[in-house]
């Protein structure tokens, strides 16, 4: 019996792989992952390997030319994974509202990986006329990579249109399995939503303001000693202010949302604050290597955070409401509790009493 139980556990954690649109949205999105990791992998290794040994010389300006592909490299290669990381989760849970996401967040990449051919493009050209590659490679670093980097958009794009078809086969598939946990109740099932799309946000927030942050860590040059170390410890206390929102959401602790909320605006407060630095003229020059792309991440993050504060105000009005004994509901207890009920049910049958027939 043990045996079988340790088995079911296991099963129960890729059940979701059970059903064929479940399985075709992960391997789409893991085909995604694959292809486009590696156009950008080699991207960046034909980027290092043909760099000569000048570094700029003192540069700033050119200084973060150097960085500036590495860096969006890597923080695409991280995106694909982290889609990806998003895309099981959004499975395991039936997440309707992440998958939905999930397909915007592609559409993001696609515009993203357009604005990378031309950034990466200029620094190119920046750092060629510096003299910054190797001889051998002056003259083909941009022909070779520049079909990776049009290729990528147009397979993001492809994926993301069978995506959203597989997003509408699973939006029927999980209708009845949110309907069994919540139950017919109309009311109860949009409080549900409104949760799903709470949490799938919050995983979002946290890719844009990494994205935007890294930039300006590595990228953006003029940075204050306080600004820097500053921007450095905002990670961890996102990452932590995240994790809590979701807890306190969860729980329906108001004193909790009620404080999250409140960071929630300070951070608005900032990224405003940065898009309106990127284009002062005092610190214009500092920008000019990730000017779009910071743009464009400044922008995404904004329009994120206005959406989770909306959605923050939605979840704390249907706190009492009754959803919390649907979200934390001790599932494994009464798993548990049937499996032994059933043990109990077969193993243990009340003997009828034998009866003596007289022909």
């Amino acid at each position: 019996m043990m045996a079988s139980g340790g088995s079911s556990s296991r099963r129960s954690k890729t059940d979701f792989f059970s059903t064929k649109w479940a399985k075709a949205f992960f391997i789409t999105v893991l085909l995604q992952a694959v292809i486009c990791v590696t156009f950008e992998s080699y991207v960046f290794g034909k980027f290092q390997t043909s760099l000569g040994t000048y570094r700029g010389g003192g540069d700033k300006s050119l200084d973060s030319q150097y960085a500036t592909i590495p860096t969006f490299l890597a923080l695409f290669i991280f995106g694909f994974l982290y889609v990806l990381l998003l895309a099981w989760d959004a499975l395991r849970q039936k997440n309707t509202i992440q998958i939905i996401g999930l397909c915007v967040a592609n559409v993001a990449l696609f515009v993203y990986t357009i604005l990378q051919i031309d950034q990466i493009n200029s620094s190119i050209d920046r750092l060629l006329d510096a003299g910054a590659f190797t001889v051998s490679a002056d003259t083909d670093i941009w022909s070779s990579t520049k079909p990776f980097l049009v290729s990528t958009p147009a397979v993001i794009g492809v994926v993301t249109i069978a995506m959203s078809f597989i997003a509408y086969k699973l939006y029927q598939e999980f209708a009845w399995d949110i309907l069994k946990q919540i139950g017919a109740d109309y009311r109860m099932k949009k409080r549900f939503l409104h949760y799903q799309i709470y949490i799938a946000l919050l995983k979002f927030d946290f890719f844009f303001f990494l994205g935007f942050t890294v930039q300006f860590l590595v990228i953006v040059q003029g940075k204050t000693d306080v600004e820097f170390g500053c921007t450095v410890a905002a990670i961890p206390v996102t990452i932590g202010i995240l994790l809590f929102a979701a807890f306190f959401t969860q729980r329906e602790n108001r004193k909790g949302m009620a404080a999250i909320i409140f960071l929630y605006f300070g951070a608005l407060a900032y990224f405003f604050f940065k898009l309106v630095r990127i284009y002062q003229p005092s610190h214009r020059a500092n920008y000019d290597a990730v000017r779009k792309s910071l743009t464009a991440f400044a922008v995404m993050t904004i329009i994120l955070i206005i959406l989770t504060i909306v959605n923050a105000f939605i979840c704390m009005s249907n706190f009492g409401q009754g959803l919390r004994d649907h979200l934390v509901k001790p599932k494994d207890h009464c798993e548990e509790k049937e499996i032994a009920n059933s043990y109990q049910m077969h193993d243990h049958k009340p003997q009828l009493a034998s009866r003596m027939t007289i022909d």
